[in-house]
């Protein structure tokens, strides 16, 4: 958590005989809270990836963190045991992929990138017929694209895109406008949100690391093949909490203005909201009732309603009293 783009609202310290930064959990801890910048190879499917991920690791829970076809490689974020709870929230982070095209027409280099140019930007796709979602028409945003190489009908290209992007759908659209056609030959995705190919982690690195540990007693690969799953959450707005609130948060209280400590710049009514204790613990997800300006000014209301409970009660110390079921 860069806390260094957070707005200090008011000055709170925090106790150090509960809770701990991600960093100082112990590896037991670590796997629970973690998260796996995995390599995915082609041939599984993304399940049956994450079930070998769990066998490696020995944990009951795992999840993926955006679906990748049988035949596409790539970064695969996987979530352990209680990071599982923020799986849904890495899959709609953007997505960069390379990607090889066939085109069915010989056409020069530049008229390929004066096509490509006319896909960035908003386009509608509906899913392909084997898709696991509706048939629909959606809209998706297209940040970029960049033709790397291209010999004769075989195209190479760099694509950044919104979260549930068809790169074949895009493929055929882009054979479609140029005229004859095209489809796709391979794709691999090389980033997901905060993750990409810089410190990608495959299989056989999961299992030395786990081995290392389990039968030397060395945790330092195993700690670098899993990441504490707060790192996972940079593109979501932030608050941290004051230590009296995290309990009563862990319960699914909604967070008061009075408990905010340091927000995001950029809250806006509506969106999703992570909310850090002190020490820099994910404790829960939320929707944020109002915008950072309003936050800032008022001193009392619902800020921020909370939907998702990620840390244990009992982590901090209750400083809140329940109310009787008669009042």
């Amino acid at each position: 958590m860069e806390e260094q783009k957070l707005i200090i609202k008011t000055r709170a310290s925090t106790d150090p005989s509960h809770g701990k930064e991600p960093s100082a959990r112990n590896i037991k801890e670590h796997l629970r809270y973690g998260v796996i910048n995995l390599d995915k190879p082609r041939g599984p499917t993304a399940h049956e990836v994450v079930s070998w991920v769990k066998s490696i690791l020995h944990v009951k829970k795992a999840g993926h963190g955006g679906t990748l076809d049988p035949r596409v490689s790539g970064v695969l974020p996987v979530a352990l045991e209680d990071a599982t709870k923020i799986a849904r929230v890495l899959l709609g982070a953007d997505k960069e992929y390379v990607c090889a095209m066939r085109l069915h027409d010989d056409y020069p280099r530049k008229r390929v990138e004066r096509v490509f140019s006319e896909f960035v930007g908003e386009i509608y796709q509906r899913p392909p017929v084997k898709s696991a979602v509706k048939r629909q028409l959606r809209k998706r945003i297209i940040h970029y694209i960049k033709l790397l190489e291209m010999e004769e009908r075989d195209v190479l290209f760099l694509v950044g895109c919104e979260a549930g992007t068809y790169i074949r759908k895009l493929c055929h659209d882009i054979g479609e406008v140029l005229g004859s056609g095209a489809h796709m030959l391979e794709l691999r995705r090389t980033r997901s949100g905060i993750f990409d190919e810089s410190n990608i982690v495959t299989l056989h690195d999961l299992a030395d690391a786990y081995a290392f540990y389990k039968e030397e007693g060395i945790e330092d690969f195993l700690r670098k093949a899993v990441i504490p799953m707060e790192h996972a959450l940079n593109h979501v707005p932030k608050v941290v909490i004051r230590d009296g609130a995290v309990d009563a948060i862990c319960h699914g209280a909604d967070l008061a203005i009075p408990g905010i400590v340091k927000l995001d710049p950029d809250i806006n009514v509506g969106s999703q909201v992570a909310i850090f204790t002190l020490k820099g613990e994910l404790v829960a997800l939320g929707k944020a009732m109002m915008d950072t300006k309003k936050i800032l000014i008022d001193d009392k209301g619902v800020a921020i309603r909370t939907k998702r409970v990620i840390m244990r009660p009992g982590t901090y110390p209750r400083k809140w009293r329940k109310r009787e079921a008669d009042e």
